[in-house]
């Protein structure tokens, strides 16, 4: 059996505006401090790194407001808030555009902090992160990435766990929670959840998804008939995929969004309503 952990230290580091950019204007910051942490582990550093546009702010007072009030659920969660003003460029042709980079700043504090950390887990799916990985991995420290779109493959590549932001329950909620219908707990029938196809029949037009039920440690032990095992296995019928090519089944690439139903045998679930949400 798995044990739980104990001692070990982590920190987290935010590109939220990479986030943001791609799928992530939802996206629960408790939820992805408690996947960090999952395993019973300590947050040493938690860092979101922002931009802010004090241009717009002294004339867009609703975006000033907006930005306030993020920042200040970011640090009731527990983050230490770094901001990158927006600077303001003219090229060549005239037309203006803004830069806040911020991401020398999130590597020096990672490698910087990094000697009291066991496990770092980096919040963003640009490629420019490699080698910041590469360093913390020679020091000494486990590194996970979590993303959600425009993933760079080589970052992807390098991590200790690469985990798709859409995949873990809750992070992002589904199309259930946004339209206000009651939200069933993810993995219960009845709830949409997120997974991906790992097995394909396709000459009986039907497979088998698999997703995280829960957040918990042992997230290598991808096989759901394993007792200590956070995943599910759920069936689906061709027929309930939308507007995807079933012929590229399986791909681990392709991430979907599905409810889970009562199977019509009365035994088990199946997981009707499929829709593409992401693919990498």
């Amino acid at each position: 059996m798995i044990t739980s952990g104990t001692g070990t230290k982590v920190g987290v580091y935010v590109d939220a505006a990479n986030l943001y950019r791609n799928g992530g204007q939802r996206l629960r910051y408790d939820v992805l401090r408690e996947f960090a942490c999952r395993d019973f582990a300590e947050p040493v550093r938690l860092n979101a790194y922002v931009s802010y546009d004090p241009e717009r702010a002294r004339t867009d007072k609703a975006y000033e407001r907006g930005q306030s009030s993020f920042h200040s659920a970011l640090r009731d969660l527990g983050y230490k808030v770094i901001v990158k003003d927006v600077k303001w460029y003219t090229d060549e042709s005239g037309k203006r555009f803004g830069k806040a980079n911020s991401d020398l700043d999130l590597a020096v504090d990672a490698l910087l902090q990094s000697a009291k950390l066991d496990r770092v887990l980096i919040a963003s799916g640009d490629g420019d992160f490699v080698r910041v990985v590469q360093a913390l991995q020679n020091k000494g420290c486990r590194v996970e990435v979590v993303a959600l779109d425009n993933v760079s493959s080589a970052l992807r590549r390098e991590a200790d766990l690469f985990m798709s932001g859409y995949l873990i329950p809750n992070l992002i909620p589904t199309r259930s929670g946004i339209n206000g219908h009651p939200q069933v707990e993810w993995g219960e029938v009845g709830s949409r959840a997120r997974g991906w196809c790992y097995w394909h029949e396709p000459e009986k037009g039907y497979g088998f998804m698999r997703m995280i039920q829960k957040v918990a440690a042992g997230l290598w032990l991808t096989d759901s008939r394993h007792p200590d095992s956070p995943y599910e296995t759920v069936y689906f019928h061709d027929s309930q995929v939308r507007d995807f090519p079933t012929q590229r089944l399986p791909n681990r690439n392709c991430l979907f969004e599905f409810e889970i139903a009562q199977a019509r045998s009365g035994e088990g679930t199946q997981a009707i309503d499929v829709h593409l949400v992401s693919e990498h």
